[in-house]
Protein backbone atom coordinates (compact mmCIF):
# COMPACT_ATOMS: atom_id res chain seq x y z
CA UNK A 1 0.00 0.00 0.00
CA UNK A 2 1.26 3.50 -0.83
CA UNK A 3 2.23 5.81 1.98
CA UNK A 4 0.23 9.00 2.49
CA UNK A 5 3.16 11.08 1.21
CA UNK A 6 3.54 9.23 -2.10
CA UNK A 7 -0.08 8.74 -3.18
CA UNK A 8 -1.05 11.27 -5.85
CA UNK A 9 -4.05 13.58 -5.62
CA UNK A 10 -5.46 11.83 -8.70
CA UNK A 11 -5.21 8.48 -6.85
CA UNK A 12 -6.97 9.96 -3.81
CA UNK A 13 -9.77 11.11 -6.09
CA UNK A 14 -9.97 7.67 -7.69
CA UNK A 15 -10.24 6.07 -4.22
CA UNK A 16 -13.38 8.21 -3.75
CA UNK A 17 -14.83 7.19 -7.11
CA UNK A 18 -14.02 10.60 -8.60
CA UNK A 19 -11.93 11.69 -11.57
CA UNK A 20 -10.75 14.95 -13.04
CA UNK A 21 -12.97 15.78 -16.03
CA UNK A 22 -11.96 17.47 -19.24
CA UNK A 23 -11.56 21.23 -18.82
CA UNK A 24 -15.02 22.84 -18.93
CA UNK A 25 -15.52 25.14 -21.89
CA UNK A 26 -15.85 28.81 -20.89
CA UNK A 27 -19.37 30.25 -21.18
CA UNK A 28 -18.07 33.75 -22.07
CA UNK A 29 -14.85 35.58 -23.02
CA UNK A 30 -12.25 34.24 -20.58
CA UNK A 31 -9.83 31.34 -20.05
CA UNK A 32 -10.35 28.62 -17.41
CA UNK A 33 -7.15 29.41 -15.47
CA UNK A 34 -4.03 31.54 -15.63
CA UNK A 35 -0.62 31.14 -14.01
CA UNK A 36 1.36 34.07 -12.68
CA UNK A 37 4.60 33.23 -10.90
CA UNK A 38 3.98 30.47 -8.39
CA UNK A 39 0.19 30.89 -8.36
CA UNK A 40 -2.64 29.67 -10.54
CA UNK A 41 -5.95 31.52 -10.47
CA UNK A 42 -9.00 29.76 -11.83
CA UNK A 43 -11.95 31.46 -13.38
CA UNK A 44 -15.26 30.73 -11.72
CA UNK A 45 -16.09 27.09 -12.39
CA UNK A 46 -19.67 25.88 -12.70
CA UNK A 47 -21.10 22.47 -11.71
CA UNK A 48 -21.21 21.06 -15.22
CA UNK A 49 -20.59 17.54 -16.46
CA UNK A 50 -20.42 16.79 -20.17
CA UNK A 51 -21.33 20.40 -20.90
CA UNK A 52 -24.55 20.37 -18.84
CA UNK A 53 -25.32 21.69 -15.33
CA UNK A 54 -25.78 18.87 -12.80
CA UNK A 55 -28.32 21.03 -10.91
CA UNK A 56 -30.12 24.31 -11.57
CA UNK A 57 -32.08 26.68 -9.36
CA UNK A 58 -31.67 28.40 -6.01
CA UNK A 59 -30.32 26.67 -2.93
CA UNK A 60 -33.02 26.58 -0.29
CA UNK A 61 -35.75 26.52 -2.94
CA UNK A 62 -35.30 24.16 -5.92
CA UNK A 63 -31.91 22.80 -4.78
CA UNK A 64 -31.28 21.01 -1.47
CA UNK A 65 -28.24 21.61 0.71
CA UNK A 66 -26.93 18.12 -0.18
CA UNK A 67 -27.34 18.71 -3.93
CA UNK A 68 -25.65 22.11 -3.56
CA UNK A 69 -22.70 20.46 -1.78
CA UNK A 70 -22.45 17.97 -4.65
CA UNK A 71 -22.50 20.91 -7.07
CA UNK A 72 -19.65 22.54 -5.10
CA UNK A 73 -17.65 19.30 -5.41
CA UNK A 74 -18.24 19.25 -9.18
CA UNK A 75 -17.13 22.88 -9.43
CA UNK A 76 -13.98 21.94 -7.54
CA UNK A 77 -13.25 19.03 -9.87
CA UNK A 78 -13.67 21.41 -12.81
CA UNK A 79 -11.30 23.92 -11.17
CA UNK A 80 -8.76 21.15 -10.62
CA UNK A 81 -9.10 20.22 -14.31
CA UNK A 82 -8.26 23.79 -15.29
CA UNK A 83 -5.25 23.74 -12.96
CA UNK A 84 -4.06 20.36 -14.23
CA UNK A 85 -4.24 21.65 -17.81
CA UNK A 86 -1.55 24.17 -16.82
CA UNK A 87 0.59 22.00 -14.53
CA UNK A 88 0.27 18.59 -16.18
CA UNK A 89 -0.67 16.97 -12.86
CA UNK A 90 -2.19 17.79 -9.50
CA UNK A 91 0.99 16.79 -7.64
CA UNK A 92 2.41 20.15 -8.74
CA UNK A 93 0.05 21.87 -6.26
CA UNK A 94 1.96 22.88 -3.13
CA UNK A 95 -1.13 24.32 -1.46
CA UNK A 96 -4.66 25.54 -1.91
CA UNK A 97 -4.47 29.23 -1.02
CA UNK A 98 -8.03 30.53 -1.38
CA UNK A 99 -11.44 29.23 -2.37
CA UNK A 100 -14.27 31.61 -3.18
CA UNK A 101 -17.72 30.12 -3.45
CA UNK A 102 -20.84 31.80 -4.77
CA UNK A 103 -24.20 30.30 -3.87
CA UNK A 104 -27.39 31.23 -5.73
CA UNK A 105 -29.63 31.44 -2.69
CA UNK A 106 -33.31 31.63 -1.90
CA UNK A 107 -33.98 34.89 0.00
CA UNK A 108 -34.08 33.18 3.43
CA UNK A 109 -31.21 30.71 2.84
CA UNK A 110 -28.21 31.42 5.11
CA UNK A 111 -26.17 28.20 5.01
CA UNK A 112 -23.74 29.29 2.26
CA UNK A 113 -20.72 28.13 4.33
CA UNK A 114 -22.17 24.61 4.57
CA UNK A 115 -22.65 24.53 0.78
CA UNK A 116 -19.02 25.50 0.14
CA UNK A 117 -17.92 22.84 2.64
CA UNK A 118 -18.57 20.47 -0.27
CA UNK A 119 -15.52 22.01 -1.95
CA UNK A 120 -13.39 22.53 1.15
CA UNK A 121 -13.85 19.01 2.49
CA UNK A 122 -12.98 17.48 -0.89
CA UNK A 123 -9.79 19.57 -1.08
CA UNK A 124 -8.83 18.44 2.42
CA UNK A 125 -9.41 14.78 1.52
CA UNK A 126 -7.38 15.04 -1.67
CA UNK A 127 -4.51 17.31 -0.57
CA UNK A 128 -4.33 16.76 3.21
CA UNK A 129 -2.70 19.70 5.00
CA UNK A 130 -1.93 21.34 1.64
CA UNK A 131 -5.70 21.49 1.07
CA UNK A 132 -6.35 23.78 4.06
CA UNK A 133 -7.22 27.21 2.69
CA UNK A 134 -8.69 30.65 3.25
CA UNK A 135 -12.27 30.89 2.00
CA UNK A 136 -15.28 33.06 1.28
CA UNK A 137 -18.85 31.79 0.86
CA UNK A 138 -21.11 34.41 -0.71
CA UNK A 139 -24.85 34.31 -1.34
CA UNK A 140 -25.94 35.77 -4.68
CA UNK A 141 -29.23 36.22 -6.52
CA UNK A 142 -28.38 34.25 -9.66
CA UNK A 143 -25.43 32.56 -11.38
CA UNK A 144 -24.70 31.75 -15.05
CA UNK A 145 -26.87 28.99 -16.57
CA UNK A 146 -29.04 29.18 -13.41
CA UNK A 147 -26.56 26.92 -11.56
CA UNK A 148 -26.67 26.91 -7.75
CA UNK A 149 -22.91 27.19 -7.10
CA UNK A 150 -19.76 28.66 -8.64
CA UNK A 151 -16.23 28.12 -7.29
CA UNK A 152 -12.95 29.89 -8.00
CA UNK A 153 -9.59 28.98 -6.55
CA UNK A 154 -6.06 30.24 -6.08
CA UNK A 155 -3.37 27.57 -5.71
CA UNK A 156 0.37 27.69 -5.15
CA UNK A 157 2.53 25.54 -7.42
Amino acid sequence: MSSESTITPEARLEERGLAIPEVAAPVAAYIPAVRTGQYIYTSGQLPVQNGQPIHTGKVGAEVSLEDAQAAARQCTLNALAAIRAITGGLSAIKGIVKVTGFVASAPDFTAQPQVINGASELLGEVFGDAGIHARSAVGVAVLPLDVPVEIEMIVEV
